[in-house]
């Protein structure tokens, strides 16, 4: 059974380090430095490292409270998506370019990739508006015609918010069921082992990183569990802050509530970067919920998912790490054996 000893980690570590996982592979970061490991089906590692600044950081007003969550969230989803092209780069191996995408990349700068990352991005948010926001409060406006009832305001927070967990976790389950996804999740389970590993001071090997729980506080998933809850709570206050025609109006009551998330991320934010390094009754009980979701969003990795991502890991602390070469773990699949160990195998000849 996997421990959890995050309570016996090294403060000096804790925060430290941040990950995700990607397409057969993991991505990691600390500080300034970022750094995604791939394995290709050879067994061969890509690494990738690279220096990407927060903005906080730059600009210290950006770094107040609440706000830092908002810019952090934006910088994230950037960098997520800079991150996914290079894992889909490296997994797919050299595709040759058309005349059409060298020439984009010549004139614009970008490629066929980003653009098809970027719309997908965009329909993906309009896809969670709709999902989380705006069919809710449908729903709830279809209840009370079937049950030829008003619910109060809270009932109606209640209802929509219970809507909004139920389609999160059904939404979860089912692309679970997804092979490839399921993949991805085992090695969200590998990003959390080993940044856990990590953080109780012990030495970075697959093995040590294997005792260690896949359930992590500052997941991502844990924070969005958080948002849908503080979104729950801000629908029920705004029932009875807002005037009864603005909340009939669902259009006009979305609006509303897309205005105010950056407001809950915010907050979303705070809390899972105290949960992350304040282990308490309060702070355990509060975290149930998206420590739980996590048991659908990942999956036990095996030993090569762990050697990516101590790989990731290890890359983005160089100054910790210095003498870390990253090609240990490679596995070099169909290779011919060397002069030596085809000496050393023992002979099967006159074998059953």
């Amino acid at each position: 059974m996997a421990k959890n000893k995050t309570e016996n980690a090294c403060p000096s570590r804790l925060g430290r380090v941040g990950g995700g996982a990607l397409i057969e592979g993991v991505m990691m970061r600390a500080g300034e430095d970022v750094a995604v490991t791939c394995r290709k089906e050879n067994g061969e590692l890509t690494l990738t490292r690279e220096k990407h600044t927060p903005l906080r950081k730059k600009y210290k007003i950006l770094n107040l409270p609440i706000l830092r969550g908002v810019i952090n969230f934006v910088e994230s989803m950037v960098l997520s998506m800079h991150t996914m092209n290079i894992s889909a780069e490296a997994y797919g191996g050299e595709i040759e370019e058309s005349r059409f995408e060298k020439w984009m990349k010549k004139k614009l700068g970008i490629n066929l990739f980003d653009i098809v990352t970027a719309i997908a991005m965009v329909l993906g948010v309009a896809l969670a508006i709709a999902l989380f926001l705006y069919l809710p409060s449908k729903c709830v406006d279809l209840l009370e015609w079937a049950c030829s009832h008003s619910f109060d305001g809270w009932q109606e927070g209640l209802i929509e918010g219970g809507m909004k967990v139920l389609i999160f976790i059904l939404y979860i389950w089912l692309v679970s069921l997804i092979p490839d996804i399921k993949r991805t999740f085992m090695y969200h389970g590998a990003e959390h082992k080993s940044i856990a590993c990590y953080e109780a001071g012990e030495e970075l090997t697959p093995a040590n990183a294997r005792k260690h729980t896949r359930f992590h506080p500052r997941c991502g998933t844990s924070f969005m569990f958080v948002m849908i809850l503080l979104g729950v709570a801000l629908g029920i206050a705004l029932r009875y802050i807002l005037p009864s025609q603005i909340v009939d109006a669902k259009w006009l009551y979305t609006l509303i509530r897309l205005l105010l998330l950056p407001f809950v991320v915010g907050i979303g934010f705070e809390f899972i970067m105290l949960a992350g390094k304040h282990q308490n009754i309060i702070t355990k009980i509060l975290s149930a919920p998206g420590i739980w979701m996590q048991r659908i969003t990942t999956r036990e990795p095996d030993d090569g998912m762990l050697e990516v991502a101590i790989t990731s890991l290890k890359a983005a602390l160089p100054e910790e790490f210095p003498d870390f070469d990253p090609t240990v773990y490679e596995e070099k699949k169909g290779e011919e054996p060397s002069a030596e160990e085809t000496a050393a195998e023992p002979s099967t000849e006159g074998e059953a």
